[in-house]
């Protein structure tokens, strides 16, 4: 694992250590004791000190990048090189150039890339899709998200300050937390065609901006609408997607219950997430390095999705198809 930052402690890290199959055998971050506390904390065995000796070492099968996203190109490559299979935390990387030149690293490699966008796999969220594909609200008409969270100049200064540094995140929290839904609505309804976004930075307490809006199309038709704000006065996650004969409702992060309307009545689903939350998506992984089913979430799927962050961030107004 190169990296071990928040995203390491309770989702991804123990994730990597209790699944069958795993072990997480050596961490490398740039911070030296940083690493060496998180080794004796995780009860991981090896720390290395560069992420070349890592991810060159013979005893290492494959390699997790959990650094910020404007190293994720630089890390995926060299993995690649070293001929291992990857996954990576999203965003992806900064740009789509990026996301698709790390696409033809691996191809060329001939090993799988895989992306951190784990709820693909997580139970809430594939029995949303499952109502979908079962035909449960009919013919799907239209989605829409909403996320609102209120400034917290703290947590920022304390443990996520590059979510609001323009070198690493130049969408904010946008490119922390958007692609999550817009990767799943990919999962759900398949991939965006057309796209076009707008963004502000209206309370100014950053170099980043604060507040978008969105709209595009999936190539089935449906269509989406989205608004993130984050500096709002309060807390809001609340995605609905309305078909021709029901409804469906959920969170993409808070933990609400899943809603599914028709003219049967209301159903209300209470599917909680499993400890660690990304143990799921690492399962799937082995399950397909050891010859099973594919993953989701691959470095092709998470192209598209940041494609279409891209679109919104630079309000161009096509997502074009892979």
């Amino acid at each position: 694992m190169i990296g071990c930052g928040d995203v390491t402690e309770r989702k991804s890290g123990p994730a990597y250590r209790l699944a069958e199959g795993s072990e997480l055998t050596g961490v490398f971050t740039r911070r030296a004791e940083q690493a060496r506390d998180y080794a004796r904390r995780h009860g991981v065995p090896r720390v290395f000190d560069s992420a070349e000796a890592l991810i060159r070492d013979p005893d290492i099968d494959a390699v997790y990048i959990a650094t910020p996203p404007s190293s994720h190109a630089a890390y995926a490559r060299m993995v690649a090189a070293a001929g291992k299979p990857c996954c990576v935390e999203k965003p992806m990387a900064l740009t789509e150039a990026e996301a698709r030149d790390m696409n033809a690293a691996f191809l060329t490699a001939g090993k799988p890339l895989f992306i951190a966008y784990y709820r693909r796999c997580l139970p809430r969220f594939e029995q949303v899709r499952n109502w979908l594909q079962g035909g449960c609200i009919g013919d799907v008409r239209q989605i829409h998200w909403t996320l609102t969270r209120p400034l917290d100049p703290h947590t920022i200064a304390t443990n996520r300050p590059w979510r609001v540094d323009a070198d690493e995140a130049p969408g904010g929290y946008f490119d922390d937390l958007a692609g999550h839904g817009l990767d799943l609505f990919d999962h759900w309804l398949g991939p965006i065609r057309h796209v076009a976004g707008y963004t502000a930075n209206l309370a100014g307490q950053h170099q980043v901006p604060d507040t978008f809006s969105a709209s595009w199309q999936h190539e089935s038709g449906v269509t989406g609408t989205a608004c993130w704000n984050f500096a709002s006065f309060d807390r809001t996650d609340r995605v609905d997607i309305t078909g021709s004969e029901g409804r469906i409702q959920t969170a993409i992060f808070d933990d609400a219950p899943l809603e599914l309307e028709t003219r049967n009545g209301l159903k209300t689903l209470d599917i909680a997430h499993p400890d660690p939350i990304q143990l799921p998506h690492v399962d799937a992984m082995i399950t397909q390095l050891q010859g099973g089913q594919a993953h989701p979430s691959t470095g092709l799927s998470a192209l598209r999705t940041a494609r279409v962050c891209e679109a919104i961030l630079t309000g161009d107004s096509a997502a074009k198809s892979s």
